[in-house]
């Protein structure tokens, strides 16, 4: 069965904004990740560092970006222009609006809905491929050290703190205690694979 929508899920330093574009390229869909937030933020009337700020909450990304720099944040989850918390909006309201604009997104189709806890907000729907894109830590670290130019201590610091993050956020967005292999369709470890062969393989499982 062809998919409408992919969800790829990723860890930091596993190359997933990436893969993502070019399997929104192969399979000619709309390459969709801080677009969510935007969504969110005009349905609630708030701002996007609103509706941001809400997704990294209670994380350890504020410490990564005061050690490290903004450009060693780890990106997954749509933090560009944080701001304070929206003071008449509650917390479980604003994730409604992220939830809500995934939804509405995958309504369209033919999308690649990258983060935002998307493959779990369409775990329910048959038409939808999720994937996981992961690698080892030490990968990881030694990607974004290379990229960020951080010392290798630092990088796998940072990828530690990242995953914290991860859970924190699956945990607090939807109860999720333990991100498994199964909560997916598609598990893609980049370790050996290239960008471009995992997107590959990612478009020909949506096929």
């Amino acid at each position: 069965m062809a998919r409408r929508a992919v969800c790829i899920s990723r860890a930091e330093g596993a190359g997933g904004r990436q893969t993502a574009q070019l399997v929104a390229e192969r399979l000619g869909f709309r390459y969709i990740d801080d677009d969510i937030i935007a969504q969110a933020a005009a349905k609630g009337g708030i701002s996007p560092g609103d509706v941001a700020d809400e997704e990294k909450r209670k994380s350890a990304l504020s410490r990564i970006a005061r050690e490290f720099g903004r450009a060693a944040v780890p990106d997954g989850y749509g933090i560009a222009g944080i701001a304070h918390p929206h003071e008449e909006l509650s917390s479980e309201a604003v994730r409604s609006l992220i939830q809500d604009a995934i939804e509405e997104t995958a309504d369209r189709g033919d999308v690649v809905i990258v983060s935002h806890g998307a493959s779990f907000t369409l775990s329910r729907r048959p038409n939808v491929l999720r994937v996981l894109l992961t690698a080892s830590p030490d990968t990881r670290a030694g990607r974004l050290s290379e990229s960020q130019g951080l010392d290798p201590k630092d990088a796998g610091q940072a990828i530690k703190d990242a995953d914290a993050a991860r859970s924190d956020y699956l945990r607090r967005f939807y109860g999720v205690k333990t991100e498994l292999p199964t909560h997916y369709d598609l598990v893609v470890n980049t370790d050996v694979l290239s960008v471009e062969q995992a997107a590959e393989v990612i478009a020909h499982a949506a096929r």
